[in-house]
């Protein structure tokens, strides 16, 4: 499933490895462009947290899918950014423990997991033109969407980045697990148009972002703006 058939809605798909600069470049876009932003990397963080919540094993898959079947996952938005609920509580901070860092690699790449949140993220469709970021965005989730950025800086650079977040986990380690994986391995998709964001600032990265998606169609009557 692409662009939606039954919406005039439209998505712009961001995927690159952790630390990247994708969230930050997608936040501005959205703003930019009066769209929602959708964080889907949060959703399967949200997932991470209940699975350990509930003290199950990352690898135990046939727990972690018993487990999903029983989860309220409500997705949502708040002014231009999405939002996550799982059985009523709204997570936020929760996500970025690192324990939920440690084991979202290992959690997501249960395609029950993945099957679920996909079709999740794709019913944000119904309901607004996005900006979406995340791993499979291009290829899995809106493979058919014209406007596709694959946002990528060098291992060291990501690194830095992670280190000056206080996250201590090994970038390396994170895109083999997120590139390996048999269900929906990050790739640079068809279409998408790689954005080097290693030497960029933040303003310069959403400029060369713009630029790609009006060299792919998008003009201002498709943004929000209207």
């Amino acid at each position: 499933m692409g662009l939606s058939q039954q919406s005039s809605h439209f998505a712009i798909a961001i995927d690159g490895p952790a630390a990247s600069g994708k969230s930050t470049i997608a936040k501005h876009l959205a703003r930019r462009l009066g769209l929602v932003m959708v964080n889907s990397g949060a959703m399967y963080r949200a997932v991470t947290w209940k699975v350990l919540s509930l003290g199950i094993d990352p690898d135990d898959r046939d727990a972690i899918v018993h487990a999903l079947r029983a989860m309220d996952i409500q997705c949502g938005t708040a002014g231009n950014f999405s939002t996550i609920a799982i059985d009523g509580r709204l997570l936020d901070e929760e996500l970025r423990g690192t324990e939920v860092n440690l084991a979202v690699s290992r959690v997501a790449a249960a395609p029950e997991v993945r099957a679920l949140l996909v079709q999740l993220q794709r019913d944000y469709l119904q309901h607004t033109s996005l900006v979406m970021e995340g791993r499979d965005i291009c290829s899995i989730v809106f493979p058919d969407t014209p406007y596709k950025i694959y946002v990528d800086a060098s291992e060291d650079v990501r690194a830095a980045r992670r280190s000056a977040e206080g996250v201590t986990d090994s970038v390396a380690a994170r895109d083999r697990a997120d590139s390996n994986r048999t269900t929906a391995p990050l790739i640079v998709a068809d279409g998408a148009i790689v954005l080097d964001n290693s030497d960029h600032t933040v303003a310069s990265a959403v400029e060369a972002a713009l630029d790609i998606l009006r060299s792919q169609g998008l003009s201002h009557e498709d943004s929000g703006d209207t």
